[in-house]
């Protein structure tokens, strides 16, 4: 079972990091955009709708990459100090109220909403020459099938924990600079 996780964390991260790119292109998009409207007083009319794309993209398609790393926003103050049954319980009773009843209407709903939107061949309105949208609608569906994916290992996660009081391994990539400065305290507080 732990490989399957681990497996779909690993398809999470390509994922995420594969879409992270996008700000790289993002970056370029805004540097060209400022330079040839303050340099060369000459804007272009398709900046604006380039940046919300990819910026789009990119926050949806590293939703699955956040929750495989335990990243989203979590109102932990309290809840890190509960047991880890305790923990379990309460992520479990979430994903199972809020998390996939939201992440299936998101993907139903992201479906029609590009689907429609490849039928009419939308294009955006807020440039003389609008790029398509039908490519950035469709990656709703897309991010929210990875996203139901992942919720999917953790909510078995979720599971392991309530049965074993341990959280299962998890892929790990980047820590957080919190866990380091209080490890290096912890260390200082016992060298004395």
């Amino acid at each position: 079972m732990n490989r399957t996780l681990l497996f779909i964390d690993r398809l999470s991260t390509a994922v995420g990091k594969l879409f992270a790119w996008c700000i790289v292109l993002l970056t370029l998009v805004v540097s060209y955009e400022v330079f040839v409207r303050y340099v060369l007083g000459q804007p272009t009319t398709w900046a604006y709708d380039v940046s919300y794309i990819l910026y789009g993209t990119l926050f949806m398609m590293a939703g699955a990459y956040a929750l495989s790393r335990n990243a989203h926003v979590r109102g932990d103050v309290i809840y890190r100090f509960f047991p880890v049954k305790v923990q379990a319980s309460i992520d479990l009773v979430l994903y199972i109220l809020f998390f996939f009843p939201g992440v299936i209407a998101l993907v139903y709903s992201g479906y029609f909403f590009a689907k429609l939107s490849f039928m009419i061949n939308e294009h955006s309105s807020f440039s003389p020459n609008g790029p398509p949208l039908y490519h950035f609608k469709a990656v709703i569906p897309v991010a929210a099938f990875f996203l139901f994916l992942q919720g999917a290992a953790e909510t078995v996660r979720c599971v392991i924990a309530l049965r074993t009081g341990v959280w299962p391994q998890r892929q790990h990539d980047v820590e957080e600079l919190e866990k380091e400065i209080l490890a290096r305290a912890s260390l200082e507080g016992t060298a004395r």
